[in-house]
């Protein structure tokens, strides 16, 4: 995407939900948002095998039960 394509994008976004967003914050939201995808464009280039896990899911244990007093 370009810069102008990822601004236009961010503003109306906002728009559509409803936030304010100033210029300056508009262009600082593309940048980030520019810069995230160039993240993940590396990420996908990344060879991965069926062999290769995901991470454990986190599963927190249950609260213990409280004795009845």
């Amino acid at each position: 995407m370009e810069e102008t394509e990822v601004l236009n994008y961010v503003r109306a976004a906002a728009l559509a939900v409803g936030i304010p967003l100033t210029d300056a914050r508009a262009q600082a939201v593309a940048l980030h948002l520019g810069r995230s995808v160039a993240i993940a464009r590396l990420l996908e280039q990344a060879p991965l095998a069926p062999a290769d896990e995901p991470a454990e899911v986190y599963r927190p244990a249950p609260f213990p039960q409280e004795d009845p007093a």
